[in-house]
């Protein structure tokens, strides 16, 4: 098989597979994730039941993927935060200002929060957003702008918990993030 069919099948599966993962979360936002089936999804993509279940086996796989998709980006975003500023108490700033501003947007509570806030993909993104913040908190520290007596680790699991409390608006999270950068001074 030629180089360039092999690439565009697997552009046309990857494209089948995004479009299954949107056209879900759409219904869900329309209709709820209840009573969701195959069908509809096979319908709203505009394909048939069967290529559908050549993709996935259901519709709990079809938003788990969707979510580990949204996760990643996520974990993006913070790298993105972090990588823009050079200052350390900037950076640490910029870094709880963008995870803030991502946990005012997750949905909370109710049958679809339970499915999609639990699994492997959810417990690797949460080390790897401790481990942003427990660095962003290092450079704080060694440049005198974070406390130094407690573990950044521990530091960072305070941020995390703090900034993802359920509950509250979106301006909310903006409100926050000074509360917890006065918890962090020295």
């Amino acid at each position: 098989m030629p180089k360039s069919w092999g690439e565009s099948v697997a552009t046309h599966r990857s494209a089948v597979r995004d479009a299954i993962k949107d056209a879900t979360w759409s219904l869900v936002h329309e209709h709820g994730a209840a009573g969701l089936s195959m069908s509809q999804i096979a319908d709203r993509v505009e394909i048939s039941r069967a290529t559908l279940y050549r993709y996935f086996p259901d519709v709990d796989s079809i938003l788990v993927e969707w979510h580990t998709d949204k996760v990643h980006a996520h974990v993006t975003q913070l790298r993105h935060a972090a990588a823009d500023v050079t200052d350390p108490a900037e950076r640490l700033a910029a870094v709880l200002t963008c995870y803030a501003t991502i946990a005012r947007g997750v949905p909370r509570g109710g049958e679809l929060a339970t499915l999609l806030h639990q699994g492997a993909h959810l417990e690797q993104a949460e080390q790897q957003v401790l481990d942003l913040f427990a660095e962003a908190i290092t450079s704080a520290v060694e440049a005198g702008a974070v406390r130094g007596d407690v573990a950044p680790a521990d530091l960072a699991r305070y941020c995390l918990y703090a900034l993802a409390a359920p509950g509250g608006s979106e301006a909310s999270g903006a409100v926050l993030v000074p509360v917890v950068l006065a918890g962090l001074q020295p």
